[in-house]
């Protein structure tokens, strides 16, 4: 039985308490956070854009702090999960490897390529294993994605556009703030670059535009491209105004063989949803079965990999730090396309 510590108890931690409960092999040992009454188990506080929200949970027989590095020197942690806000992960990830623990941190990775490289050089010096929470591939409709691609079924992926688009997250005073969480590219879009780079690869250049909030882009569209000129892709990302529509994303993926389209958007008046898709060369339409379309079972899969990974001693290549890394290139170079208004080179 593998036994973890989360730091980090705000909405990100609950989530992955949750998905704790679920899944064998692993069990919460202990909690780190700064706020006295979630040290109690109060957790009635914690409220986010998707899940249930926090409970009083009753933490008996878990050991508490405020402490990282005393959480850090408790023997019976194989792994720490770190659920902190995104400036933190980096120095969290480094100090948890330097003490000789493996780690599990929420997306981002860090909020720069070179604090990314610090992070994962960290763990391989100490080596130590780290795999980053990028959990989109574990959304059903993705993961659908995801499988039929690797079969090789309909031929190769030949490019897609992905969109991924909220309205103003108020509840998030920081949100903007590029020392401490980043804006929409890297806390948001965060997820396809990390999808764009698990399917096809590190895009060669990219080109975007769009509209600045300060220093961070608020929205933008843009074009990927590859070293193989077949592959086509393109993004929408980014904040409206509007908070009748707090939440879309989706995709249309194109293979040799098929395209697979798939929507999602979250309403003031209701949920909508366009279920994903198969479309045939023949004219015939596929709806096939994806399961769950509870968003909490994701993070269950996301770190059902993650306990799979730890016990088989290697990172898991959907999570790895390298990949995480390389999506966080994705994200700043396509905010340096709309500052400088230019096609950037990775």
């Amino acid at each position: 039985m593998l036994k973890v510590g989360i730091t980090g108890m705000g909405f990100m931690g609950w989530i992955h308490w949750l998905a704790y409960q679920k899944v064998e092999g692993v069990e919460v040992a202990a909690i780190c956070t700064t706020e006295p009454e979630r040290l109690q188990g109060d957790w009635t506080g914690i409220k986010g854009n998707f899940g249930p929200p926090g409970e009083q949970v009753y933490l008996s027989g878990i050991a508490t702090t405020a402490d990282f590095d005393e959480m850090l020197a408790m023997p019976e942690l194989d792994y720490v999960d770190i659920c902190l806000p995104p400036a933190l992960h980096a120095p969290f990830i480094e100090k948890a490897a330097a003490a000789g623990k493996h780690v599990f941190s929420e997306k981002p990775l860090a909020l720069s390529v070179d604090d990314c490289d610090r992070a994962v050089n960290a763990c391989r010096e100490h080596d130590r294993l780290l795999m980053v929470g990028q959990v989109l591939p574990f959304f059903p409709e993705y993961a659908f994605a995801r499988s039929v691609i690797d079969s090789g079924e309909y031929g190769k992926a030949i490019g897609g556009t992905f969109k991924r688009v909220i309205s103003d997250p108020e509840w998030l005073p920081d949100f903007y703030d590029p020392k401490k969480i980043g804006g929409p590219m890297l806390d948001l879009h965060v997820h396809d670059a990390h999808f764009i780079r698990l399917l096809f690869g590190q895009p060669a250049t990219v080109t975007s535009g769009g509209r600045m909030r300060g220093e961070v882009v608020e929205y933008c569209n843009s074009i990927f491209r590859f070293d193989d000129p077949q592959i086509v892709v393109s993004s929408v990302a980014g904040v409206i105004n509007q908070q009748g529509r707090p939440f879309t994303h989706g995709f249309e993926l194109h293979l040799e063989r098929c395209t697979m389209q798939f929507e999602f958007a979250g309403l003031a008046d209701g949920a909508q949803a366009m279920p994903l898709k198969l479309l045939h060369p023949d004219g015939s339409v596929e709806l096939p079965e994806t399961g769950s379309g509870d968003p909490v079972d994701a993070f269950v899969a996301e770190i059902e990999t993650v306990v799979e990974s730890m016990k088989a001693g290697q990172e898991s290549g959907v999570l790895s730090g390298g990949l995480a890394r390389d999506a966080i290139e994705i994200c700043q170079a396509q905010s340096r396309s709309v500052v400088e208004g230019r096609t950037i080179e990775l």
